[in-house]
């Protein structure tokens, strides 16, 4: 990945991961713990560990999924943070950073940032393991020295601190770590998203897919010059032109069935027309205009367990409310109801499944 040691440079928020020559550069994870039998400390218990994460953010979103998927549901807590980020410290005037907050779900409506009214608590869980009232305040727990107070936060509950929050480092945590914890023969312990046999092919195309995609989105959108934008843009389109022609022969990314590599595209696909297209000046063309694209984002948003993770209000909530310096006034689009689209029916039985 093409990122900076938070250790290099720090920042608050993605709106400050920027070259001096404007190019977007994610800052790097802080916390690299990985929860192993052979771990000295960090040991697959259940309950002992809880998930922190935002429906809005693709990377959280992709883990919590794959906690969905798996069945890890009575082993690891979650919880869900209020998508329309606001002051951490709003009683400290000095404390300008804006992030993630705790509500519960029936909790009243907030104000956005800029303004706009009426930000619906319903879906959030708050955090009823450390009582805190932002992510911000668990990286704090954990004496963090980076100030990027991201999600997902994988907490161990026994020693009060963050294990992980690098969703690539969590995602196949889930996918085996806990494996043992599951009824023997149930699907979500013989689901696995890192089949050794596609390892090879996993580790070239998540390279190019998370570079040009998952954070090209970002690299176009955070762009703060013209010669950034163009570079990232066309390197976005590319690449999903790259996946239109692999999907058109291939049932997945990396061959007849679904991995890791797979659900991050697909948070990325299922943001795009709805916000990226906009928000983030990824105009070229829309994803319904590629069908291949559209058919496998239809038949995985198809699956119960996928479907039950995404929240279109809790995504564009947050992009379109959370940055006051790219949308002034929050005002949310009203298309084009991506959702919709994927309940139609899908051509992907076409192409041969592992399943």
């Amino acid at each position: 990945m093409s990122t900076t040691s938070a250790t290099e440079r720090k920042v608050r928020s993605a709106l400050d991961e920027v070259s001096e020559t404007g190019e977007f550069v994610r800052v790097a994870s802080s916390f690299r713990n990985i929860i192993s039998a052979d771990h000295p400390e960090f040991k697959p218990e259940a309950g002992r560990y809880h998930l922190y994460i935002s429906l809005a953010c693709p990377w959280a979103n992709g883990v919590y999924c794959l906690l969905k998927m798996k069945g890890l549901d009575d082993i690891i807590g979650v919880s869900i943070v209020h998508y329309s980020w606001q002051e951490t410290r709003p009683d400290d005037p000095s404390d300008s950073h804006k992030g993630w907050v705790f509500r519960a779900p029936d909790d009243e409506p907030i104000t956005a940032l800029s303004g706009a009214k009426n930000m619906s608590c319903v879906g959030c869980i708050p955090d009823d393991i450390n009582g805190a009232d932002s992510i911000r305040r668990l990286y704090e727990m954990s004496n963090d020295g980076s100030k990027k107070y991201s999600v997902p936060v994988l907490w161990d509950k026994k020693n009060k601190c963050i294990v992980n929050n690098e969703s690539l480092d969590i995602l196949p945590m889930f996918n085996t770590a806990f494996n043992h914890l599951l009824p023997e023969g149930s699907a979500g312990r013989q689901l696995d998203m890192y089949p050794s046999a596609l390892a090879p092919i996993m580790q070239e195309t998540n390279e190019w897919v998370y570079q040009t995609i998952n954070n090209g989105v970002y690299r176009c959108g955070f762009a703060k010059s013209q010669q950034a934008y163009d570079k990232a843009v066309d390197a976005l389109f590319q690449s999903l032109d790259r996946a239109e022609d692999i999907l058109a022969r291939s049932r997945y990314l990396c061959g007849p069935s679904m991995t890791y590599v797979d659900l991050r595209l697909f948070m990325t696909l299922i943001r795009f027309d709805e916000v990226y297209v906009v928000y983030f000046k990824c105009n070229m063309r829309e994803l319904s205009t590629y069908p291949n694209i559209t058919n496998y984002m239809r038949e995985m948003y198809q699956d119960a367990r996928i479907q039950s993770v995404i929240n279109m209000d809790h995504i564009k909530g947050h992009y379109f409310t959370s940055h006051v310096e790219l949308n002034i006034y929050g005002i949310i689009p009203r298309g084009p109801n991506v959702l919709a689209n994927m309940t139609l029916p899908h051509d992907r039985e076409r192409l041969p499944s592992s399943s």
